[in-house]
């Protein structure tokens, strides 16, 4: 029976948060392009994990997590082309010939491209980047490398694609990136609209985090398509109780990398989101040691807290 599932790529993937939401709602990623090699780690755990999900195997993504089999015996329970899937190098001038022709060994005829997501790095675009930089990043090399990803969409054609960054990129030399960024799409055949707000936070969707992300959507000309109009969703959880509180509780230094069981019953907030994956226990639960810098912001913390209530 032929796959039905849309497919997609992901460039400059990091370890893959935006692949992650994709693969939940039933995508297929065809390829994730990182320069990252934890990063790359990262992706073929969590590119397998769902593939042995779906293939009611999950015990064996339990049985690495309890060290039962090594990450090498992990990733060779899965078929060879999920694992392939990751292709693990910086995406430049002197790599594209290369990663097409890596992406183009596991498409036969019939397998399209339905999607392209991802982002460049943020760093040039950010407005923290931008401050700490005495020309503002107007050399920065990546700020050119949206061009990169604009020959994906050349290359593959796919439908859609989704183009995410920090809200700098909005200002980053006046407005003058966007713009550029707006014209090679164009040329390249695709419309493309921001969010009527210009940007999206991630608050609004019923996730315990202030977090403002500028979500580009593009479609070929011709779809006739419009941005979604997404409806706010902010939470009523709280970030302490409904996050941490069923973990056991650490102080700095303590907490090891094996298996741990939880403290108490999960919560409301992390059962409706699906965060602890339905296992009685987690892994990595640690607590990095204080440092002299964090005593001391502590300290200044505590200090104008005090102070606060004085007044």
């Amino acid at each position: 029976m032929k796959d039905k599932k849309l497919k997609f790529i992901d460039l400059f993937s990091g370890a893959g948060g935006l692949s992650e939401g994709f693969m939940r709602a039933g995508f297929s990623p065809i390829a994730h392009v990182e320069m990252n090699k934890d990063a790359c780690d990262t992706l073929k755990t969590r590119t397998a994990y769902h593939y042995l999900k779906e293939n009611n195997k999950i015990d064996i993504y339990h049985n690495y997590l309890k060290k039962k089999i090594t990450r090498e015996q992990y990733w060779e329970s899965v078929p060879s082309k999920i694992i392939e899937s990751v292709i693990n190098t910086e995406i430049s001038n002197e790599t594209l010939d290369d990663i097409f022709q890596q992406i183009d060994s596991s498409l036969d005829n019939n397998n399209n491209i339905d999607l392209i997501i991802g982002g460049p790095p943020c760093q040039a675009y950010s407005i923290a980047g931008r401050a700490r930089d005495p020309k503002g990043m107007k050399d920065d090399p990546r700020n050119h490398l949206y061009k990169h990803y604009v020959e994906f969409l050349k290359k593959y054609n796919p439908k859609m694609f989704v183009f995410e960054n920090v809200p700098g990129i909005l200002s980053a030399s006046n407005g003058t990136f966007l713009k550029e960024i707006y014209k090679a799409i164009n040329d390249a055949g695709y419309e493309i609209e921001i969010p009527p707000k210009k940007h999206l936070n991630s608050k609004h969707f019923n996730v315990l985090q202030d977090r403002k992300r500028v979500i580009m959507i593009g479609w070929k000309k011709g779809l006739n398509h419009k941005y979604p109009n997404f409806e706010d969703n902010i939470t009523k959880y709280k970030l302490g109780e409904s996050i941490f509180s069923d973990l056991p509780k650490l102080k700095h230094g303590q907490g090891n990398l094996g298996v741990i069981k939880y403290a108490k019953p999960i919560t409301a907030y992390l059962k409706e989101t699906g965060i602890r994956n339905c296992i009685d226990f987690t892994t990595q639960h640690l607590a990095r040691p204080h440092n002299e810098t964090d005593l001391e912001i502590y300290r200044i913390a505590v200090n104008l807290l005090l102070k606060k209530e004085k007044n």
